[in-house]
């Protein structure tokens, strides 16, 4: 049975693709393995958002040549963002690369790899092992945004992620999104509810909705209804599904949120009190130059309308250092908007150039040392505030599911509270899978500990 090793960098819809080519191969007799070395078949899941995303893969795929020396027969390929912006430059500059598919095209990936494996068999029953043979496709495909809807779940899995759209029509500046993943494209929602009904069936409790912005689900194929949007639509008819216990949705964009969102998170029980809401800048003139559609109050008001409709909601965002002509009052700006927020956690990126977009041709780019600098000192801010966030949190029971092994310790467990903080405690396998209380005896800022001793009696009874 060929055996394939398939990485995944970027996003949890990088992860979510590359599970439904998990699924394709499988089907057609392929096993996955962890293992590099023992691979037939090498694929890389790439992201572009950065530039590093794209050297750490290119850079792996690199090292991973090696491996023909011993199995000539190996096939190598690149899936995924970075395959659809460079496309057949990667077979010519890195000559052992066979396969190249573009975002709309992952589930082709199971018939081009067993087309590569046959045209292989053939060149080496005619002697002709050095012939090269490669397949590139990054072209577009109607219906792609329909095809990401299996599942490899394993034993006691409780959470899973649902694409229900892919694309985006945004166009912000510094982002290279809308050219490698196309334009917005949505799914039925009744496609989505059977595809959510299915995992619930096979014992998931929680799903996580995925688009790349994603409450602006629909907007193109479907009417609103009682002043609700299409992505207010989909959150009540899989809030309704029997048997869900948990719903969240991920990522979002600010301009996004009307008055009918912010109310589902007051009016609907499931949908988890957690929102990653990206704020990229506090600065009001480099939001302009972001194109990102809203001022810095305007950002500020809708936290204060989410915290007002949901009392518990945490929040996290994501935040750009060093963009194109940010200035130190630009920056103090943002850093100022964090505080006031305050944030759960934030991730923070240095600007990274992406070439074909706007922000890498503009003048006074940022120097790297000073991106460095700011880059820390609102980390600073950030685990400021996730500690205190974390600290309220000590002494007080929190619900958790538990959604196996921690990563980072194999003996302990790991599970998330509704507001998708991280919780490690001590426990058997009987508890993964199910929903309980753990009393928080510490925290370290971005997760929280439980002290087994005190542990909800039901669940140590076992459910």
């Amino acid at each position: 049975m060929p055996k394939v090793f398939l990485k995944t960098y970027g996003c949890q819809m990088n992860e979510r693709d590359s599970e439904q080519v998990a699924r394709m191969l499988v089907e057609k007799g392929y096993e996955m393995t962890p293992h590099e070395t023992e691979a037939d078949v090498v694929l890389l899941n790439t992201c572009s958002v950065r530039d590093m995303a794209e050297q750490k893969a290119i850079g792996k795929m690199g090292m991973l040549s090696r491996l023909r020396a011993n199995k000539p027969e190996m096939i190598f390929g690149f899936l995924g963002c970075m395959a659809q912006s460079r496309g057949a430059e990667l077979t010519r500059d890195m000559g052992h690369v066979d396969l190249v598919v573009g975002t709309q095209k992952f589930h082709r990936v199971a018939e081009y790899v067993e087309q590569i494996i046959q045209r292989k068999r053939e060149l080496r029953e005619r002697l002709m092992d050095d012939a090269r043979f490669s397949i590139v496709d990054v072209e577009e495909e109607a219906g792609s945004q329909e095809t990401i809807r299996e599942h490899v779940l394993t034993e006691k899995q409780a959470t899973a992620f649902v694409s229900i759209m892919q694309g985006c029509n945004m166009h912000c500046t510094f982002c290279i999104v809308p050219s490698t993943r196309g334009a917005e494209r949505s799914r039925r929602i009744e496609e989505i509810v059977h595809e959510v009904e299915g995992l619930v069936a096979r014992g998931v409790k929680e799903v996580t909705l995925l688009g790349q912005i994603v409450n602006l689900f629909g907007r193109h194929e479907f009417e609103k209804q009682d002043g609700k949007s299409p992505f207010v639509q989909l959150l009540e008819a899989v809030h309704a599904i029997e048997g869900l216990k948990r719903l969240r949705f991920t990522s979002p964009h600010p301009i996004g949120f009307r008055d009918d969102l912010v109310n589902a998170f007051a009016e609907l029980p499931k949908l988890m009190p957690h929102v990653h809401l990206p704020m990229q800048s506090g600065s009001d003139r480099i939001l302009k130059a972001m194109h990102r559609g809203y001022t810095a109050e305007k950002y500020f008001s809708l936290t204060e309308k989410l915290r007002a409709a949901r009392p518990d909601i945490a929040m996290t965002t994501d935040i750009i250092v060093g963009f194109p002509g940010e200035t130190d009052e630009d920056y103090a700006a943002t850093r100022d908007l964090v505080q006031r927020v305050g944030f759960d956690n934030a991730y923070i990126f240095r600007y990274s150039p992406r070439r074909d977009t706007p922000a890498a041709t503009m003048g006074d780019q940022v120097a790297e040392a000073v991106k460095e600098e700011r880059n820390q000192d609102v980390l600073r801010v950030v685990d400021t505030l996730a500690k205190a966030k974390g600290e309220a949190l000590v002494g007080r029971n929190v619900e958790i599911l538990c959604e196996g092994p921690s990563k980072t310790n194999d003996a302990k467990l790991t599970g998330r509270t509704p507001g998708n903080k991280i919780v490690i405690f001590e426990g058997s396998e009987r508890h993964i899978g199910e929903i309980f209380e753990v009393a928080v005896s510490r925290s370290s800022g971005f997760s929280l500990y439980g002290d087994p001793a005190v542990l909800d009696g039901a669940a140590l009874a076992g459910v």
